[in-house]
């Protein structure tokens, strides 16, 4: 399991175990907040293509989904 601290989400770099859409390596480019100042969701961009979902940050914790920085 990746250990992620939330508020260092911003610009950090992950790499997809299994390619999506033939991308592998992704940026956070935004932050969506709740009432009390959590990450609710966040937003995931594909380097290549600049294709950009929106993501629950806790699928980031899944080491068989994603690893964290560019492999």
């Amino acid at each position: 399991m990746n250990r992620i601290n939330p508020k260092k989400l911003l610009r950090s770099k992950w790499t997809a175990v299994s390619p999506i859409n033939k991308e592998k390596h992704f940026l956070i480019s935004e932050l969506e907040f709740d009432e009390q100042g959590d990450v609710s969701l966040c937003q995931l961009e594909a380097v290549i293509s600049n294709r950009s979902e929106s993501i629950a940050w806790q699928t980031l914790k899944n080491n068989k989904k994603w690893l964290q920085g560019w492999k």
